[in-house]
């Protein structure tokens, strides 16, 4: 048996398991969101960072590196068990099929493991749901933790997607809206409070979650 897992996000930078041979391509059907609560890395249960996840969408396409992990079952095993550990705020893994660029029509492999997280604000804690866009800036902005800012993993995520020459465009449009806010806010540093700034886009203001603990190794 070889384990092939699926890296839409930091995995694609980070992996952070020994793996054998790893892949550039995408899956259909799903699109990245960034609408996963970080609440101990990236951001705290006060103020929870914005993370990406997978959604359904017809016609989708998310690009990524798929990894295989080749070297036996006790190799297998310890990869898929940091993974759990890692992904924790992810409550679904799901297998799919997985292409390469060239060839839409025959999978290159089939059954690659994806974690990913149900978008369901009621069932899933852990889920923000969508946002106005200058809000998520806002947020993923000013949202730090232990761990660093929430703002440097959508950075980190965007030139990662660059370097693989599949940028995606609700991605970079997210990210530059999060530089607009940094600059205003650098602005009214610099500038003093009694100096209104260029666009007045609201502080979002999240209620905490209210239960459980998430370790997220995301980097």
């Amino acid at each position: 048996m070889v384990l092939w897992v699926f890296g839409y996000g930091s995995l694609i930078w980070n992996p952070g398991f020994d793996f054998d041979d790893k892949i550039l391509g995408f899956i259909t059907g799903y699109k990245r969101t960034f609408n996963l609560a970080c609440i101990d890395h990236r951001g705290t249960p006060k103020d929870p960072a914005r993370t990406c996840t997978l959604e359904s969408e017809e016609g989708a396409i998310c690009w990524g590196i798929a990894y295989c992990v080749n070297g036996g079952l006790e190799k297998e095993r310890e990869a898929v068990q940091y993974l759990e550990r890692r992904e924790c705020e992810y409550d679904q893994k799901i297998s799919v099929d997985f292409y390469k660029d060239g060839n839409s029509l025959e999978p290159a492999v089939m059954g690659v493991l994806v974690f990913l997280s149900t978008p369901d604000p009621v069932g899933n804690k852990y889920y923000l749901g969508p946002a106005p866009l200058e809000d998520m800036a806002m947020q993923i902005a000013t949202a730090s933790g232990p761990n660093g800012n929430n703002r440097d993993y959508l950075f980190s995520m965007e030139k990662a997607l660059s370097n693989i020459s599949h940028e995606d465009a609700s991605i970079i449009e997210l990210a530059d809206e999060v530089r607009k806010v940094l600059s205003r806010l650098n602005e009214k540093k610099i500038t003093g409070p009694d100096i209104p700034l260029k666009s007045q886009t609201p502080l979002v203001h999240l209620s905490p979650l209210l239960e459980g603990t998430v370790v997220d190794s995301r980097y």
